[in-house]
């Protein structure tokens, strides 16, 4: 059998192509206008709202029908805001706070602005429990550890961006939060029973199914208890079996993005897509640097030839269609969002701050101190370049403000007195991120607080030791909002 037209065809209406540029290339175009199934979009592809507007505009004007997707879980992973950080804090903040209404809130102002963008379909929310703490991966996309919280939030999260007509779309089934390998290099395992991932990993999914959420993507995860050979976003056991079968899930199963180490690695970009839709999957993501037309005819032809071949039913291929297309078709009947954003971001990040005061008299700052800033290697979900910090912030509200961000190729054995001079007679500050995964990091704060006792320590990511500086102050979150209140706290505003 050959690749025929129309096989071609039905084997673009299940790829999600990503691209370069903040303007629809010609390929793209010509693709959505012969059947491809939508895009999936990045920070490179966004620039003001006004732009992607614009942009999301052009490509449906090929074709009404399609998905335009983007993971735009606030926090730490923002492709709308990417160039400023985030005006929403993350999970974990939310988590932290604990009031479903707000983490509603917080979702249906993401929804808003998704809508008004033109974006239909949002991959998110996270809904892995981070049991693991040296995750690195998850940390703070996810609600927290506790598999009812997380469950209970994404819900509510859930609801609220469904609200405004944009799919919400639960990831990274069937749970990534207890593993200790990123993905994105290579392929973590799951290791807990049956009954465990029942009681722990699966409890947020089956809430988010009860929901009513339209999508669920896949995690390229090796869950040992249903497959132990095949990652899940290649597993039928997994997606059929399990997440069709026996939690009846009927909407729209995603793959993360197949290029990732965890599945390209060692079945390709081409044999990866045709394994997932056998599996079950309905829409394949491609994204990372695999964003060109010669890449996505590769995995075009390669699903096709999966049909041809025997490897993949076209009533699977057709079917996964169909599923594509009923959820644009859902998304198509949806009442426009009420009214405006509330700009609820920055309370819900006021609220997440949690601060340990160990000596009085400590807070609010005296003067304008010296803020050092250490920043660790971030995972490729997120953004390199994105703000954060409250060193930026806090100079606003405390005028001569000086600050320093270090990485841990910047410290040496005489960095610690640098800091220590330039913070001479000065309140001293010292912002980290995931202290307690992060030795480097660890051992510096450590040196600067045993000369300076009086140090304030602001953590802008997972808490681990509350127990070090004068004051101890948790953000839960590195988004802009989540410095924002942390400046406030060191201001005495807060």
């Amino acid at each position: 059998m050959k690749r025929s037209p129309d096989l071609l065809r039905l084997a673009d209406a299940v790829l999600l192509p990503g691209f370069a540029g903040t303007t629809a290339p010609d390929w793209v175009r010509r693709r959505l206008a012969d059947g491809l199934a939508g895009v999936v979009l990045f920070s490179r592809n966004v620039d003001t709202p006004a732009q992607l507007a614009a942009l999301t505009s052009a490509l449906r004007a090929e074709n009404p029908d399609i998905l335009i997707g983007i993971d735009e879980e606030a926090g730490e992973v923002t492709r709308l805001e990417a160039r400023t950080g985030s005006s929403r804090p993350g999970n974990y903040a939310l988590g932290v706070v604990d009031d479903v209404e707000l983490t509603e809130r917080v979702a249906r102002d993401i929804g808003r602005d998704l809508r008004t963008a033109g974006v239909n379909i949002d991959f998110a929310p996270a809904a892995d429990v981070n049991s693991n703490p040296d995750n690195p991966v998850i940390g703070l996309r996810a609600f927290g550890a506790d598999p009812l919280l997380v469950a209970r939030h994404t819900a509510a999260w859930i609801r609220g961006l469904q609200s405004t007509g944009v799919a919400a779309c639960a990831k990274h089934f069937p749970g990534h939060g207890d593993t200790s390998v990123d993905s994105h290099h290579g392929v973590p395992r799951v290791t807990a029973s049956r009954a465990e991932l029942a009681e722990v990993e699966l409890l947020p999914f089956r809430v988010a199914i009860d929901e009513g959420v339209r999508s669920i993507m896949t995690g390229h995860l090796l869950v040992t208890a249903y497959d132990e050979e095949l990652p899940a976003t290649l597993s039928p056991r997994v997606l059929t079996g399990l997440l069709r079968e026996e939690l009846g899930f009927d909407g729209l199963i995603v793959t993360d993005g197949i290029e990732m180490a965890a599945v390209a690695g060692r079945y390709g970009l081409g044999g990866a897509s045709a394994m997932a839709l056998a599996a079950g999957a309905d829409a394949v993501c491609v994204g990372g640097e695999n964003a060109d037309e010669r890449a996505h005819e590769h995995i075009r032809d390669a699903v096709a030839d999966a049909v041809t071949e025997g490897g993949l039913s076209e009533e699977r291929l057709a079917d996964a269609a169909a599923r594509v297309r009923a959820l644009t078709a859902w998304q198509a009947q949806a009442p426009p969002p009420d009214g405006r954003g509330d700009e609820i971001g920055l309370l819900a990040a006021r609220r997440a701050v949690r601060v340990t005061l160990r000596r009085a008299g400590a807070l609010p700052l005296a003067g304008a101190p010296h803020v050092v800033e250490l920043a660790p290697e971030t995972n490729l979900a997120i953004d390199k370049g994105m703000p954060w910090g409250a060193g930026e912030p806090l100079g606003t509200l405390l005028p001569g403000t000086t600050v320093a961000r270090l990485r841990q190729g910047d410290v040496h054995n005489g960095v610690a007195g640098t800091v220590l001079s330039r913070a001479a007679d000065r309140p001293l500050v010292i912002v980290v991120r995931d202290a307690h995964r992060h030795p480097w990091q660890l051992d510096l704060l450590e040196r600067l607080l045993a000369a300076r006792p009086d140090g304030v320590v602001v953590e802008m990511g997972l808490p681990g030791r509350t127990d070090l500086g004068a004051v101890h102050i948790a953000t839960h979150g590195a988004a802009r909002v989540c410095g924002q209140a942390a400046a406030e706290v060191l201001a005495g505003l807060g």
